[in-house]
């Protein structure tokens, strides 16, 4: 049956193929390396380095942690790397130490959306320009290098930091499911952002002209900030 004329629906996407899933084992940067998830490499320094929050607030709003000994934490990377959504990475800070980890997740080629999350990063790496070219990496792989149009942030509506580090980040807030999931053994509203493709290219020139090194003075302090640039 035809669709009446009146009816009002998208613009046609022309011209677009799905994009493959990611399958990159290393991602490489001027600040940091994100490198597969390796429990036999990389879990027992990730613990090491997570040990810095003694009070394990960095784990507050995620699913699962704190952990009380490295055994179980590498335990808990052995099941999460067996499988591919998510995908996990560690990351490496400027002298390869394992700082951190984050994860492409609800990957889905045919619609081409996916996400980032699951983003743990210890105390030595928060603040820094690692940190943040973690983040354009990752967009940058999503984007340029596979073609996906959507790439998604979503947090407990809850975690403002978590809120303000997306919108930093050139995101855009779409709204907040109400009671989305049970976690934790409590309710999470989850608050919902997205970058597309159109928005991407001005996004990544503001994240280039951030990380460029001219940016910084001699103590590592910032000239202008990443909001400041898009």
């Amino acid at each position: 049956m035809a669709r009446d004329p009146e009816q009002p629906v998208g613009l046609a996407v022309n011209g677009w193929d799905p994009p493959s899933r990611p399958t990159l084992s290393r991602i490489e940067g001027r600040y940091c390396t994100l490198e597969r998830l390796d429990p036999e490499r990389h879990a027992k320094l990730l613990f090491e380095a997570f040990q810095l929050d003694p009070s394990g607030s960095d784990w507050t709003y995620l699913p699962y942690g704190p952990f009380g000994h490295s055994v179980s934490f590498h335990d808990w990377a052995t099941k999460i790397t067996a499988d591919s959504d998510p995908l996990f990475y560690t990351i490496l800070d400027g002298t390869a130490q394992p700082t951190g980890m984050a994860s492409f997740l609800r990957i889905n080629p045919m619609m081409g959306s996916i996400e980032v999350g699951h983003i743990h990063f210890a105390q030595s790496l928060q603040r820094t320009q690692a940190a943040t070219e973690v983040m354009y990496l990752m967009m940058r792989h999503a984007f340029d290098d596979l073609g996906y149009r959507r790439y998604e942030w979503k947090c407990d509506d809850l975690h403002m930091k978590s809120r303000a580090a997306a919108i930093r980040l050139g995101f855009t807030y779409e709204g907040t499911h109400r009671q989305a999931r049970i976690y934790k053994g409590r309710n999470r509203d989850t608050a919902w952002y997205s970058i597309i493709d159109t928005e991407w290219p001005r996004i990544r020139d503001a994240f280039e002209a951030w990380l460029d090194p001219s940016n910084f003075d001699n103590s590592g302090v910032q000239k202008t900030s990443l909001a400041a640039r898009k």
